[in-house]
C-alpha cells in the first residue's frame, strides 16, 4: 500500500508583534525620559572678605544709590533719579578725568534697574575702573 506523503509545512516564527512591542516600548521610554536637568539657581548677596580698601586713592566718584533708587555723587543728592541727571552730576564730579575709580555704594533693598543705570552711565562716559562696594561677610 502506498501512502500518501505528508506535507512538512516549515516552522517559523512570525516577528512582527516583537517588533511592534520593541517599538511601543521604545516609545514609552523615549516620552518618559527627561534629558534636560532643571536646576536651581541660588543668588546670594555681595559679600567680600577682603579687610582691604580696594580704592587707596582719594579722587574718586562715588555713586550711592538709596533703596528708593535716588542717587547722590560725591555726597551730592540729585533732584531725581533720571539717567540724564545722573549723567550730568558725573561729569561735573570728574571733569575730563576718565581714570579715576568709579564706586557704586547701593542699599540691599535698591532697584536692580538703578545699579544698571548708574554702571551703564559710567560705560557710556568711558570709566573703566568701575566697582562696586560689598559688606565685609560676618559683619552686620
Amino acid at each position: 500500500m502506498k501512502f500518501p506523503r505528508q506535507r512538512q509545512d516549515e516552522v517559523s516564527v512570525n516577528l512582527t508583534p516583537l517588533i511592534d512591542v520593541v517599538f511601543l516600548l521604545l516609545i514609552f521610554f523615549m516620552v518618559s525620559t527627561t534629558f534636560t536637568r532643571e536646576s536651581h539657581l541660588e543668588i546670594n548677596l555681595p559679600e567680600a572678605t577682603s579687610s582691604a580698601a580696594a580704592i587707596t586713592e582719594r579722587v574718586a566718584i562715588d555713586v550711592v544709590i538709596s533703596s528708593e533708587g535716588l542717587y547722590s555723587v560725591n555726597g551730592k543728592p540729585l533732584v531725581n533719579a533720571q539717567a540724564l541727571t545722573l549723567r550730568r552730576a558725573i561729569m561735573e564730579e570728574a571733569g575730563d578725568a576718565r581714570d579715576i575709580p568709579f564706586v557704586i555704594t547701593a542699599d540691599g533693598e535698591t532697584p536692580h534697574q538703578a545699579v544698571v543705570t548708574a554702571m551703564d552711565v559710567a560705560g557710556q562716559l568711558g570709566f573703566a575702573r568701575l566697582s562696586i562696594t560689598t559688606r565685609e561677610s560676618g559683619r552686620e
